[in-house]
């Protein structure tokens, strides 16, 4: 009888955390559409999510339970929609969003609703040390929560991107030639040291892959590349709705990809890799001043790649030449990335990604490349606001953790 008891109350356990987890799961479901779209009564959100009415009310108690939902009346209301509206109550929480690059750090503060509330941004220069940063941060999040008539404790997570290889599990930085060149790196112990609330920590480019899928490009789309070309060449790979890694965390390291065009032979540690010196910011404006070394005067002859694009378009032949070497070259390695992947969409991102001459001149190389299916490009929508996105959606989703909201 003690064995069928302990078997009975083993199955109502099991039970009670399959309901517990499909309730949270819905209630994420809730709380992200009524962050992306707004409706006229609760009645319209239930027909949207198309729960079952057990399952929506059950999401709406727990979002309740939690303060992070609340009913509103509207005046004027009809008599369909008395019952009032839902909306997220973005005062329950804040969240800090971080990009921290090899010259400045942005960040941005939002609620939980995902509505920006402040903006800050601080110079790396002169202190790229591990602790440096993480000060620098604690007081960028201290002053905007101040302007924005925040208490200290306000904070609920943090979200930050890094320019380098990042063991985002663990939150460590294991390499970055960035930031006095970083290695293994704890900088999520670090700032949850200062900050005493959850930190994650991501490679920049990965983070820029989920702004696109959460705010940008790559809305509902779940298998696609975010490929950020600026002065280096790095690509967030999203396969089903989720980021790919690889076991060493370099998934998407695709600067170093040889493709026609590019130098075959061996990169020695700390060089940029094939592709990197070919189409990268530095090595379009390299290919520029061999193809200027007699003709142009000194300003020409160190264009930025936008600005050699820009001459291009304006019927500058040697530009043209430049542009259409780097497209094709680009397009091969866009090709392939396809083909391992069978990935059909590519968002162009980054200083030099972003540029719509070099996506055209791209796209065209592109058509004689069909099958088995031929690549589709777009430019980011969030431009260089994408890894902030980012941040801000994996700063979200730890403090609906931390909320209990997820599991």
């Amino acid at each position: 009888m003690a064995n069928s008891f302990r078997s009975i109350k083993g199955i109502r356990l099991r039970r009670n955390a399959i309901s517990a987890d499909a309730d949270r799961c819905h209630a994420r479901i809730v709380l992200e559409l009524l962050r992306e779209r707004e409706f006229r009564s609760i009645a319209e959100v239930r027909k949207a999510l198309g729960l079952k009415p057990k399952q929506f009310e059950a999401a709406i108690r727990l979002l309740k339970k939690k303060k992070l939902l609340e009913k509103v009346a509207t005046s004027g209301m009809r008599a369909a929609s008395r019952q009032g509206i839902l909306q997220v109550r973005g005062d329950c929480g804040y969240v800090a969003a971080v990009d921290i690059g090899g010259t400045n750090l942005r960040m941005v503060v939002a609620d939980m609703a995902g509505t920006i509330v402040g903006k800050w941004r601080g110079s790396t220069v002169g202190a790229s040390s591990p602790a440096k940063v993480a000060r620098l941060i604690q007081k960028g999040v201290k002053w905007i929560l101040r302007q924005a008539g925040l208490r200290p404790d306000a904070l609920t997570a943090i979200g930050v991107g890094v320019p380098g290889v990042t063991d985002s599990r663990n939150g460590v930085v294991l390499l970055t030639s960035y930031l006095g060149g970083w290695k293994n790196v704890p900088l999520r112990r670090l700032l949850e040291e200062k900050l005493e609330v959850p930190a994650v920590i991501e490679n920049d480019v990965r983070l820029g892959a989920v702004g696109e899928h959460w705010r940008g490009s790559a809305r509902g789309v779940d298998d696609f590349v975010f490929l950020a070309i600026g002065t280096g060449i790095a690509a967030g790979i999203c396969i089903n709705g989720a980021l790919l890694y690889g076991p060493g965390c370099a998934a998407g390291e695709v600067g170093y990809l040889i493709v026609p065009g590019t130098w075959e032979g061996h990169v020695a540690e700390g060089n940029p890799g094939a592709l990197e010196s070919a189409i990268g910011g530095e090595g379009i404006r390299a290919h520029w001043q061999q193809a200027t070394q007699r003709g142009y005067g000194e300003a020409l002859n160190n264009l930025t790649a936008t600005e050699i694009f820009d001459r291009a378009l304006d019927g500058d032949e040697r530009a043209k030449r430049v542009l259409d070497r780097s497209a094709k070259i680009l397009a091969h390695a866009v090709y392939d990335i396809s083909v391992v992947l069978n990935c059909s969409l590519f968002i162009l991102g980054g200083g030099v990604g972003i540029n719509a001459v070099l996506r055209d001149a791209t796209e065209s190389v592109l058509q004689d490349y069909s099958q088995p299916a031929r690549p589709r490009l777009c430019l980011s929508s969030l431009g260089p606001d994408a890894q902030l996105f980012g941040a801000m959606r994996l700063a979200l989703d730890a403090a609906e953790k931390r909320m209990g909201i997820r599991a």
